[in-house]
């Protein structure tokens, strides 16, 4: 009798022996429905997999990242067979997992209606109640072409499998790596094939294993994402790990409906986007515009307390400056076409920093200037597709708050440190307390000097501990010029938004030969680092504006004070007070309109303002107002300069009320 070959695989830290063919599941004795795949040396396996000789492995658990994006993986694939099981000429295109749930997209005659959706969705809990199983195996091009001959994408795919990085949004979850594979979606009392696509997995074991889905949406989509190829229908979907995960998501989704900031831009008279001007190009209404100028004003008094110095840029200019910076070799596709003007072409600029770097040109730099602070409040323009145009979180027009800091590689570290303080102290000013961030490294593609590289991910990497904010290394997401540090933060209702970025930038000082003159007379080159704060003023309002439902702290609420007089009589006596408040700059302002006192109150909550004074005969005999909150709280018989010192301290703190 011959001896079972064994396999060494190490396991929660500890080297253990098992049988050659011993599969994921078995080895982690997994039940398939809370870990339902496992990591083998940081590689996503599927439970019926056979274990490698001398593999670290780990589960999967199905509430985790990769767990939920596996789940959601799945799902798709259930939605596309419900689909070609209801609409048997439905093309398939791509089906990825994306942040919070999944899509898959397809080439049908007519769009998907509502009613549509909900048969896809029926089908769907069907094929997911039939416990149908997920079976992956190789399969060579010729094999994947032959079996997919109906399915014009998917040969397309194949076609590309060894550029899958660059095959299109989500095109990597089926092709890559080298090897084609296919999902079969199996009966589980026969094995008989139900279903396949072209996949390289990992999935669930079966389809009953996904616990809670639903149907969201549907759209158009161009194949790939380019506008030369056709538009395919996209239906978007939801998968959690529970029911109770999945309500708790749905109910976030309503509370975010009610805080949009498009629908309460409108709703607070803030900002607009005439279709007369265009696409995601914003006019600010005066009291989206008062509440601008005082985050810009609070901003530019940080800045100069920190060292920056203030500079302008116009908004336009030659392309020789974009083709030093290789901004027309990388990024053409995102700006504005040409205006050609006396034999040259000027392009609407989509980036501050080769301007800032024609600053510190313009005459010899010492050492000692060094580290210089470039501060500018730069608006640009960038030509997104209308499509992804969203409010103003996502526009063609948007103001950076744009800094550029120039400093000599020793000062490098502890600039950053710095850096990375000032941001995180200016978010919390604004009322952000939930700070994660991201260290983004070299990628396989990169340009310079690794050793560069590697000292400037090693200075990022001390300023986040320096800072203390929880991170995550992303290996290779840097971009192919430079590390960078994201921050992100989460909102009122736990939604995750990155703001800020750290970058160090070696390329452009050498593309345009920046110089200085160190402390032993040679000329060395500086480091370069972009710090974007809020991103945009326009995004940070906008997430400022939903992180708040529209009720901003009063600091930053366009009308801080209403008086409302219980008849005109009480108008001069509030008038008065509104003439303290305006001399201690608070935006203040008496609703004298013809309506009810109730009515008044209830257009003063509608606007959101934080603080009401109402006046009545009492009052105004005895110098004094009823205080009322946006809470509907009320307090009577306040002394006016009680009332004056409250609104005036709470707007000096930058407190919520």
């Amino acid at each position: 009798m011959s001896a079972v070959a064994h396999l060494r695989i190490t396991l929660a830290g500890a080297e253990r022996a098992v049988a050659a063919g011993t599969t994921y599941g078995e080895a982690l004795s997994a039940d398939g429905t809370t870990v339902i795949a496992a990591r083998a040396d940081g590689e996503l396996k599927d439970l019926a997999a056979e274990v490698g000789d001398g593999e670290t492995v780990e589960p999967v658990e199905i509430g985790s990242d990769d767990g939920r994006a596996i789940l959601r993986h799945s799902a798709a694939h259930v939605m596309a067979q419900a689909v070609q099981d209801l609409f048997p000429h439905a093309r398939l295109g791509i089906g990825p997992p994306v942040e919070n749930g999944f899509y898959y997209d397809f080439d049908v005659e007519q769009p998907f209606t509502p009613d549509d959706l909900k048969r896809i969705e029926k089908r769907m809990r069907e094929i997911v109640k039939q416990g149908q199983a997920f079976s992956r195996r190789p399969v060579t091009d010729g094999d994947a072409r032959e079996e997919l001959a109906a399915e014009p994408y998917k040969l397309e795919l194949i076609g590309l499998k060894g550029g899958a990085a660059d095959a299109g949004e989500g095109a990597s979850v089926e092709v890559g790596a080298g090897e084609l594979t296919i999902y079969d979606n199996l009966d589980p009392k026969t094995g008989e094939r139900r279903w396949r696509d072209l996949c390289r997995g990992p999935h669930l074991p079966t389809t009953r294993v996904i616990p809670a889905f639903k149907l969201m949406r549907t759209g158009g989509a161009y194949w790939r994402g380019s506008e030369k190829n056709p538009q395919l229908q996209r239906v978007y979907g939801t998968a959690w790990e529970s029911r109770e995960a999945q309500d708790a998501y749905l109910t976030m989704l309503a509370e975010a409906e009610k805080r949009d900031h498009r629908k309460l831009g409108t709703e607070l008279d803030l900002f607009s986007f005439p279709a007369e001007i265009g696409g995601g190009l914003a006019v600010w209404h005066p009291k989206g515009g008062r509440v601008r100028r005082v985050m810009e004003e609070y901003s530019r008094v940080r800045h100069e307390e920190a060292g920056y110095e203030f500079v302008v840029t116009p908004h336009l200019t030659k392309s020789s400056l974009f083709e030093t910076s290789g901004h027309l070799e990388w990024y053409a596709d995102g700006m504005y076409p040409p205006m050609e003007m006396e034999g040259a072409k000027y392009y609407p600029k989509p980036m501050n920093c080769p301007f800032h770097i024609t600053i510190f040109k313009a005459r010899g730099r010492s050492y000692r200037e060094l580290p210089l602070r470039m501060f500018e409040l730069g608006t640009v323009y960038r030509f997104e597709k209308s499509g992804v145009l969203h409010g103003l979180t996502r526009a063609r027009g948007f103001t950076q708050d744009d800094a550029h800091i120039f400093v000599t590689p020793d000062q490098l570290a502890d600039e950053l440190a710095s850096l990375l303080q000032f941001v995180i102290d200016l978010l919390r000013d604004y009322g952000l307390t939930e700070f994660e961030a991201e260290l983004a490294t070299r990628p396989e593609k990169f340009v310079g000097d690794p050793a560069e590289w590697d000292e400037a991910t090693a200075a990022l990497r001390h300023a986040l501990d320096k800072s203390g904010v929880p991170y995550i290394v992303a290996e290779g997401e840097g971009a192919f010029y430079a590390p960078k540090i994201d921050v992100h933060i989460r909102d009122a209702i736990g939604r995750r938004w990155q703001l800020s970025t750290l970058q160090v930038d070696f390329q452009l000082p050498q593309r345009f030969d920046m110089e200085y003159q160190a402390a032993d007379g040679t000329r060395r080159r500086p480091y370069m680092i972009h710090r974007a704060l809020f991103g945009s003023v326009e995004r940070f309002f906008a997430i400022l504006l939903e992180h708040y439902a529209g009720a901003m702290p009063p600091w930053l609420a366009p009308v801080q004070v209403v008086g409302i007089p219980i008849a005109d009589a009480h108008v001069p006596h509030l008038k008065a007070v509104a003439e303290q408040l305006a001399a201690r700059g608070i935006r203040v302002e008496v609703d004298e309109g013809d309506e009810r006192m109730q009515k008044k109150i209830r257009n003063a909550q509608k606007a959101k303002v934080p603080f009401m004074l109402l006046a009545g005969d009492d009052d105004t005999a005895a110098g004094a107002v009823s205080f009322r909150y946006r809470s509907g709280e009320q307090k009577n018989g306040v002394p006016v300069d009680e009332a004056i010192e409250e609104i005036t301290d709470a707007v000096a703190r930058r407190v919520q009320v």
